[in-house]
């Protein structure tokens, strides 16, 4: 989940799961630990240092190998998840007049689907802890429902033959030639430039991709390069600058989602920035219209349905595999290793210990402090802001102890729940609407001023009840409050469209532009509330909540205004990294001595004036904020950075006390003001229900007949079973659909799969393989089973 911070009908089964856990005898406010020191420690050390007592918990993976050693020591625990996802990304820019990039083809990627061994890189390079990939949704999630015959039908295997033989036909049908096994274009050997991460498994497989790639006629130059220098040569470049053709990325995956509208967003359409170009201005950029056009109504709940959703899904699905801009190979189970006396770990489906929830509870019994390593504490891509920042893993796994989310996806079932915004939610949708009553408004980025926004429409209304922030305090002791919810919407609007502004941050401005577009207005309700319109529908009324919440608070107003004004009136650093290396300006970030010390005396300057934004405070007759309460703010920024040297202030229960890049060190206190809403044991999930399918016994089919295949799965809530039949030889479904689901006893039940004699009628003799899938409502992963099933003469 990148980015998003999201009362459900399954809320009953969190309060469920909460009460079960219970909460320990621990009353002071905050976590439990009264401070984290974060350090980073090399993958290839890691378990040597943790054998030498360094650390109590490793954030990083450890690579396989090292991983299989540590297992079944009773000195450790091994936290296990499907926390990232590895692809290649190709670059599909044409080349200038004269040149051939040979990835502009979509042809020729489509190819590249076949030059990967995907089977061989789970497991040989992961050892088997890796599930190959084909699309963007990996296996465990629940959305692999959704492609599970996309996926299985797709009829992409491993054959590098085939896949040469395509490439071949697609080159030469784009004029180029090929001599002594190397194709050339006007004379000139095609060359592609392929950046290899090295700090995992990654180094591996892009060797393993570089020699097929040569195999397929391409001289390849391959550089190996750390997370820093390779997201800045893919990433922050012009793709038509042609500084990499072929990367290998992963992701990190930070939460369960049990109805994806953002992921393959992310991975797949342009609109979202995301995709090569990034949006930035100048640079050239991927297009694919439907994309696009798919990828915006199922991202706004433009739908009337769950098979209306599924279907835009599965569309996109198809597209991404028809573009083939990348190429996905494996989610990896990543092994995240701990000391075994630490208590009070979250094992979150997707991230493992890497959520939100895990170092809130996490300690060492008899100690007060926790260790945590990672692989870096800071790199040059670290960048701590919440406009254009937190884009890498090694500031949010630190970020996210530091400010709380309103709404997050729960570890388990996967969907949007209340953390710090209760909310209710009234719907019209889809296809009716709720008038938007007068005392609303809406802030014209034109204007700089709030209109009313009586006599529009809306398909929902969200009441959004901040008690929980507003009942307490930030970092630097000033009281949260509705002023920093209404400067976090009126920065929003003001990025999107004020012309000047998106000039600037282009990228962050045009991708926002279209979600910003389904608001219809905001009401202040009292002093906590605030009402939110906006046309935005989900069957789970849950995502309506997450969607439309109007901010996450995550800092206070003063130094996003103090940040406003660096970036757009002094253009002394911008929020992007796109922004700051075409204006030659710093990448704001809050922990580094020189940004922190550019915002530190934009601070004193508003200070100075007492300065208030115009208009922003003053919303209908209700003013938000005085001159008098602004110093206040500025004044206790100011003494925050006088203390700490820093300007990262929030609300979340630890805050950061230390961070010193060249050590590679972080500090994170315990914010014990008894103002602050949780205290320990009251976000302790502990371990996710089990799911399994029990191994069936699978007869053989008989032509004519119909066949009936018994298959019990065992698990809690509401089961879900899926099959698919693929003829091995050519990759096709002969028959797929939803297993009928029959009796069973405790948490097992029996589903049958049948295979109507229509369908057997027609098979030809000889293996097929039988591909299972199955699911629960009390925890949003899929599991999978699969066997050959003979079909007699």
């Amino acid at each position: 989940m990148k980015h998003h911070l999201r009362r459900t009908v399954s809320l009953a089964l969190i309060v469920a799961t909460l009460v079960a856990v219970g909460a320990p005898a621990v009353a002071q406010q905050g976590p439990r630990a009264d401070r984290i020191l974060f350090r980073a420690f090399d993958v290839d050390r890691a378990p040597r240092d943790l054998e030498a007592d360094q650390m109590d918990l490793y954030l990083f993976s450890l690579k396989t190998a090292a991983a299989q050693r540590l297992r079944g020591n009773e000195r450790f625990s091994l936290y296990e998840a499907p926390a990232s996802t590895v692809s290649l990304l190709l670059n599909p820019a044409p080349a200038v007049a004269g040149d051939l990039n040979p990835f502009s083809i979509p042809e020729v990627r489509r190819a590249v689907q076949y030059l990967v061994d995907r089977e061989f890189i789970a497991r040989e390079i992961y050892r088997g802890m890796a599930r190959p990939m084909l699309t963007h949704v990996s296996s465990h999630d629940y959305d692999y429902l959704t492609v599970f015959d996309i996926a299985r039908g797709s009829g992409i295997t491993y054959d590098p033959e085939y896949g040469r033989e395509l490439i071949a036909q697609a080159m030469r049908d784009a004029g180029a030639t090929m001599s002594g096994g190397v194709w050339s274009y006007n004379g000139q050997p095609i060359r592609v430039r392929f950046i290899a991460r090295v700090e995992d498994e990654r180094r591996d497989v892009g060797d393993l991709v570089r020699r097929e790639l040569e195999r397929a006629g391409f001289m390849v130059n391959v550089t190996y390069r750390p997370f820093a220098a390779a997201v800045m040569s893919v990433y922050s470049t012009d793709p038509q600058a042609f500084e990499w053709h072929v990367y290998t990325e992963g992701w990190g995956r930070s939460a369960p989602t049990r109805y994806d509208f953002s992921n393959v967003n992310q991975m797949t359409a342009p609109w979202l920035g995301n995709m090569p170009g990034w949006k930035e201005v100048g640079f050239w950029q991927y297009e694919q219209a439907e994309l696009d056009e798919l990828g915006q109504r199922l991202f706004r709940g433009e739908f009337t349905g769950r098979q209306e959703r599924d279907l835009i899904y599965r569309r996109m699905t198809e597209l991404g595999l028809d573009e083939s801009v990348r190429i996905w190979i494996a989610t990896a189970t990543n092994s995240f290793p701990a000391q075994a006396s630490l208590a009070g770990v979250t094992l979150d489906i997707t991230a493992g210990p890497r959520s939100p929830w895990t170092l809130r509870e996490a300690h060492v019994p008899g100690r007060s402090d926790l260790r945590v390593g990672h692989l870096w504490v800071w790199t040059e891509r670290t960048t701590w802001n919440p406009v254009g920042g937190f884009g890498d893993v090694y500031s949010t796994d630190i970020w996210r102890y530091v400010a709380d989310p309103a709404i997050w996806n729960h570890p388990f079932t996967g969907l949007p729940m209340p953390v710090r915004v209760d909310f209710d939610v009234q719907t019209a949708g889809p296809g009716r609407t709720i008038p938007v009553p007068s005392g609303a408004v809406i802030w014209n980025a034109n204007t700089d001023r709030w209109e009313s926004a009586a006599g529009r429409t809306a398909t929902s209304r969200v009441v959004y009840d901040y008690s929980k922030f507003f009942q307490s305090k930030w970092h630097h002791g000033i009281e949260l409050s509705m002023a920093d919810v209404i400067y976090g919407i009126v920065q929003s609007y003001e990025l999107a469209y004020d012309r000047d502004k998106t000039r600037i941050e282009t990228a962050l401005g045009v991708t926002s532009r279209p979600y910003l577009d389904t608001f219809k207005g905001y009401r202040i309700l009292d002093a906590n509330r605030i009402e939110v319109y906006v046309d935005f529908w989900h069957f789970e009324e849950a995502y309506i909540a997450s969607y439309a919440t109007p901010s996450s608070l995550g800092m206070p107003w003063e130094i996003l205004a103090a940040m406003d004004d660096l970036v757009f009136n002094q253009r002394r650093g911008a929020y992007s990294d796109t922004a700051a290396s075409r204006f030659n300006v710093p990448w704001i970030s809050l922990v580094m001595e020189r940004d922190a010390l550019l915002v530190q005396r934009t601070l004193q300057t508003l200070r100075q004036s007492r300065f208030v934004p115009p208009n922003v405070f003053q919303v209908g007759d209700r003013n938000l904020m005085t001159a008098d309460q602004a110093v206040a703010r500025y004044d206790a920024a100011l003494a925050w950075h006088r203390q700490y040297g820093h300007l990262v202030i929030s609300n979340g229960p630890y805050f950061l006390a230390a961070y010193d890049p060249p050590a590679q060190f972080a500090e994170l206190r315990a914010f014990r003001d008894p103002t602050y809403p949780f205290k320990a044991g009251d976000w302790l999930f502990g371990t996710p229900p089990q799911l399994q399918i029990v191994a069936p016994t699978v007869p053989d089919i008989a032509p004519g007949s119909d066949a009936r295949i018994s298959v019990t799965v065992s698990g809690s809530g509401t089961l879900d079973l899926r099959y698919v039949m693929v003829d091995p030889t050519d990759g096709s479904v002969v028959a797929s659909g939803v297993a009928t689901p029959g009796g069973g006893s405790g948490t097992n039940r029996t589903f049958t799969v049948t295979i109507p004699a229509a369908t057997t009628n027609q098979l030809w003799p000889g293996l097929y393989r039988l591909h299972l899938a199955a699911t629960s409502d009390a925890v949003a992963r899929v599991v999978e089973y699969s066997a050959d099933i003979d079909v007699l003469p």
